[in-house]
């Protein structure tokens, strides 16, 4: 019995743990040296080799297989003696590239869902000029470090198809998802995780399906956790109606809308298309915080289906939201050839939000001197002044083509990632209109919600004015200038390169021109509190009218005119301190540099600045 009294010079091999004898490996007589398995445990489904504390004789066997023990119990008696020493066993060699059964049936079944075992799907793909979601997520990633998260499931159909067809159609539900560094050349593993997720258009033509539902939502449940960066290739039908093994009648209390909608604001979202994008897929590119869109998509909130269905008529895929309306409506920041473009512009649109780079140059600086024509009637490109301004090459614009009248890029100066909003002269001669308005505010709570500083660069006739644009609700519009760059907590400055009038100039101060951390003007700066023509007409109306002859009254209006124009021009605007100075443009850079500089640098952040970035 395990408790039985021990005979002299007897020593007792106990039980490690509770558990049951399920197999002795040595007899009553036998010889056994230290460390020599003498019987098996099993406890709680798993088999423990007990072996001997020291060498000597086997005298009894305390227990019988079947037998429960408890921990302590005595198993087996041992007479101490010296046992000879007998040679071990050799080791039998293992073959590190042995693969067992277990691990060949993974790999088998992982290998049905890659490219190389799909060559009709990859022929599709290639008949439309288009690659393969794996194929994107592998160029998107920097080499060797995409992991993939969910590559075995198949689609929730296994009521209505058998299971190796879906192995074999329906690899990872329609949604390649993992987690890989982007950029990490220049900014370190550390610092360049994100989540990267494609729909697989070869897959039930991209439609959200019950189980790549819950991948979104694992994926962007890590996502809210470890603060990564996630871009998304969104190519897809929207919702599938074909899954049967859930539970459920709409399905409308899917998670995945809610989860992706809290991560605006929170960490940088980028939206990639390519193809056909419409109904949930589209919902969820709209809720990015850049898209980027290739040449062939078509992006909308309801399909051919979806709108026959509403009985609105018929219509080809091809004929909803193509890139010739939703580049210059604002849907699409940033349009492509194709999705190799597409993935080196999210590389580089990310890379603005993961720090300062070392290695920069930039133009000579005094080519500044002449940006702005002699002329102040002349139009110029502020495109060309903003090259000239920034690092050589660090220009990326967004949403070029709507609200013309209002330019959005990304740049660095030395090194560093700024915002610029700056009016485009050639539009309306830079006036504030409703589309520039929002296209400027939205721009300025990017920058805000992940600490990127803001530069304004100033040449505005003011807020747009007449009863045309009134009919596009202006007030809101402009309004949404005022108090988006009253909220904003990054450092701002204001450089006015020509014309600073009314409303519209103090919305590129952030509201007053006390507002930005400096606000500076060109030589070639103009100020007043409106335009100077209009504020003669409206000012100086009575002296005007007392004038009968025409050319007399020109003549006058023209001297009034001038006569404002030096009242306020920059260096006039400046002795009354209403701007910090007026600069030589060669020294914009280094005002910039060492105002960054000055600002304390912005502390870690764990949660959001802001709600969420509007998604327009």
């Amino acid at each position: 019995m395990p408790d039985a009294p021990l005979p002299p010079n007897a020593l007792a091999v106990k039980a490690p743990l509770q558990g049951t004898v399920v197999a002795f490996e040595v007899n009553v007589g036998d010889l056994v040296q230290a460390g020599q398995p003498l019987l098996v445990l099993e406890a709680m489904k798993l088999e423990h080799s007990v072996e001997a504390d020291a060498s000597g004789v086997v005298l009894s066997l305390c227990v019988r297989e079947g037998e429960t023990v408890s921990e302590g119990d005595n198993l087996i008696l041992l007479e101490p003696a010296e046992v000879e020493a007998r040679e071990a066993p050799r080791p039998v060699g293992v073959d590190l590239a042995a693969v067992r059964d277990d691990l060949s049936e993974v790999e088998e079944r992982r290998e049905l869902g890659l490219d190389a075992a799909r060559p009709d799907a990859v022929a599709r793909r290639r008949k439309t000029g288009q690659r393969t979601a794996r194929e994107n997520l592998e160029d998107l990633c920097d080499p060797g470090t995409y992991v993939e998260y969910g590559p075995l499931v198949v689609a929730a159909q296994r009521r209505r198809r058998a299971l190796q067809d879906l192995i074999e159609r329906t690899p990872a539900d329609g949604l390649v998802a993992g987690i890989g560094n982007i950029n990490s050349d220049l900014f370190g593993e550390a610092d360049t995780r994100c989540i990267v997720m494609s729909y697989d258009y070869t897959v039930l033509a991209g439609t959200q399906g019950l189980q790549n539902h819950r991948k979104k939502d694992r994926m962007f449940e890590l996502a809210w956790r470890w603060k990564l960066p996630l871009v998304f290739l969104t190519e897809g039908g929207g919702g599938r109606p074909g899954d049967t093994d859930g539970i459920g009648v709409a399905g409308l209390d899917c998670l995945a809308f809610n989860y992706f909608g809290r991560l605006s604001g929170l960490v940088p979202l980028v939206g990639i298309n390519s193809g056909r994008c419409f109904a949930g897929n589209a919902a969820l590119l709209g809720c990015c915080d850049v898209i980027i869109a290739t040449e062939n998509s078509n992006i909308g909130m309801g399909g051919p289906a979806m709108i026959e269905g509403g009985g609105l008529g018929e219509f080809r895929p091809e004929e909803i939201g193509p890139m010739e309306v939703q580049v210059p409506n604002g849907v699409v920041d940033l349009p492509v050839a194709d999705e190799a473009e597409a993935v080196q512009v999210a590389r580089r649109y990310l890379s603005y939000f993961q720090g300062p780079i070392e290695n920069w140059s930039c133009a000579d600086q005094r080519a500044l001197r002449s940006a702005i024509p002699e002329n102040r009637l002349r139009v110029y490109d502020v495109r060309s002044v903003l090259e000239k301004l920034a690092d050589t090459g660090s220009v990326l614009e967004l949403r070029r083509a709507f609200g013309p009248g209002m330019l959005t890029a990304l740049i660095r100066i030395e090194g560093r990632p700024l915002g610029v909003i700056a009016n485009n002269p050639v539009h309306l001669a830079g006036a504030i209109d409703s589309p520039g308005a929002d296209k400027a505010a939205r721009f300025m709570q990017l920058c805000d919600a992940f600490d990127l500083p803001l530069l304004f660069l100033c040449d505005t006739p003011g807020i747009m004015v007449g009863p045309e644009v009134e009919k596009t609700a202006l007030v809101r519009h402009a309004a949404r200038m005022f108090v988006t760059g009253a909220s904003v907590s990054v450092p701002f400055f204001t450089i006015v390169l020509r014309k600073a009038y009314g409303l519209g100039a103090q919305a590129m101060a952030g509201g007053s021109f006390k507002a930005p951390f400096f606000a500076v003007s060109w030589p070639t700066g103009e100020f007043g509190g409106m335009g100077l023509e209009g504020a003669v007409k409206l000012g100086y109306r009575r002296e005007l009218d007392a004038v009968e002859d025409p050319e007399e009254r020109e003549a006058l209006f023209e001297e009034m005119v001038e006569r404002m124009y030096t009242h306020g021009k920059a260096l006039n605007t400046a002795s009354h301190f209403e701007i910090d100075d007026v600069i030589d443009p060669a020294d914009s850079r280094r005002w910039l540099v060492r105002s960054l500089n000055a600002v304390p640098p912005a502390a870690p952040r764990r949660g959001k600045k802001r709600a969420c970035i509007d998604t327009w």
